[in-house]
């Protein structure tokens, strides 16, 4: 099995069972690997596989946040981003292993690995809101404050199992953090 489909299979189990909460046995199961196979590939035990998990995390959102970094027009780079994570997280339905990872009995280790990946996708954001003409704390906040309505709406999506806050929210996606109508073009 390639590294990235067993780090995808392991991320589905904590993002619905939480570090604490994701079993070796439910790792293992959702793996097809017999316990002692994932101790051979992962010596630290739930640790490094949360910590490898991460890791794949942050590939993949270098690559959801690829056209925010990119695009020659800001506003245009942050919808084609916006795009790309509303299919990342299923419109909103799906979990995020940023905040049920570090939830709850995660090594301190592991809450900072998640909270250097949230930092990478806040950079991002407050990077391409810079661009777009906000001053270093305006942008910082707009990128703070898109990522927790984002959060927050796959939070409302994970327990009432309707996305439309988190699709509002990458909606406005592009004037929080560049303001209304603005683009570098």
């Amino acid at each position: 099995m390639r590294d990235d489909e067993l780090y995808d299979r392991l991320a589905e189990v904590f993002r619905t069972a939480g570090y604490e909460g994701a079993s070796l046995a439910a790792l293992a199961e959702s793996t097809g690997l017999k316990r002692a196979s994932l101790y051979h590939r992962f010596p630290d035990g739930k640790a490094e596989m949360a910590e490898a998990v991460l890791g794949r995390v942050q590939r993949l959102f270098d690559e959801v946040l690829e056209p925010m970094r990119t695009d020659p027009d800001a506003r245009a780079g942050v919808v084609r981003s916006a795009e790309r994570i509303s299919e990342f997280y299923g419109g909103g339905l799906l979990s995020c292993v940023l905040d049920t990872l570090p939830l709850s009995g995660a090594p301190e280790r592991v809450r900072l690995r998640a909270a250097a990946v949230a930092d990478v996708w806040i950079s991002a954001m407050a990077d391409v809101a810079r661009r777009g003409g906000r001053s270093e704390p305006e942008a910082r906040a707009a990128a703070e404050d898109a990522f927790a309505w984002i959060e927050g709406g796959l939070v409302h999506g994970r327990l009432f199992g309707d996305g439309t806050p988190f699709q509002r929210a990458l909606g406005r996606l592009p004037d929080l953090l560049l303001g209304p109508g603005v683009s570098d073009e």
